[in-house]
């Protein structure tokens, strides 16, 4: 794997900050397109992609201090002023709490950009797993001996053994995903259905990919991810249930 692609005087480009840049970049550039599509101003699109970086860092920084909170008492700094100790899911809360906030101040409708963000969500993630592939940051599996299995010598948690490479697995599933919801973003779905599916599709992958990691067992042999991505179907479920069954509520009433 590639941690550092290269240097420019004193400083060093690694792979994962350029994949977390066009992890930002590529969506926020396709959202100005879908905003001006619903008729709003697609610098409304840039405000979103802040917020989304800004909550996303906080949450995952967050995330990470709690799952290691006894060794962040003992040493707070390196875990404050580092660059390392992000963790996925805590970045998803963290950056869907700084969209909402942030759409709704702007009053606009919540419902009509979390449908437009669903696939451009997934097509971002799709970017940071692969800096977590290049970085070889130790996402990655047990050892295996399936055909496609990598090693990790130098990546940020380094590996000479034959692993499961599971950010492959993720940025599969995660494409997927994207594809299937850029497909169907045009259709007439009560609004926040696709943000439902959204939230039940990831749940789904990282349900699935969760037990191709070496990820500690929490509860009842299920990871804290496993348990979040099953918070994560319901909620989903649970959404889509209530706006289909309002709107059919209002259909029948017109």
């Amino acid at each position: 794997m590639i941690p550092e692609l290269f240097k420019i005087g004193p400083v060093t480009i690694n792979s994962f900050g350029v994949m977390a840049m066009l992890a930002f970049l590529v969506p926020t550039l396709l959202l100005r397109k879908e905003v001006a599509r619903k008729g709003q101003d697609p610098e409304l699109a840039a405000g979103i992609a802040i917020a989304a970086m800004v909550g996303g860092f906080l949450g995952a920084r967050l995330y990470y201090i709690i799952e290691r909170w006894q060794q962040f008492l003992a040493n707070p700094s390196n875990y404050l002023f580092t660059g390392a100790g992000l963790v996925w899911y805590g970045g998803l809360l963290g950056g869907a709490f700084a969209v909402i906030w942030y759409i709704h101040r702007n009053n606009v409708s919540v419902p009509m950009i979390v449908d437009l963000t669903a696939p451009l969500l997934a097509l971002g993630q799709v970017f940071g797993r692969g800096g977590c592939l290049l970085s070889g940051d130790g996402d990655y599996g047990p050892p295996t001996d399936v055909p496609w299995a990598l090693s990790f010598p130098n990546g940020i948690v380094p590996t000479h053994e034959l692993v499961h490479p599971t950010p492959i697995y993720d940025m599969l599933i995660l494409f997927g995903i994207f594809l299937f919801l850029w497909k169907i973003r045009k259709r007439d779905l009560p609004g926040g259905v696709k943000f439902g599916l959204y939230l039940v599709l990831i749940g789904v992958g990282r349900l699935a990919t969760e037990f191709f990691r070496n990820t500690p067992r929490v509860f009842f042999g299920a990871t804290m991810a496993q348990l979040i991505s099953v918070g994560l179907i319901l909620t989903g479920l649970i959404l889509i249930w209530n706006l289909v069954k309002t709107a059919g509520k209002r259909a029948g009433h017109a």
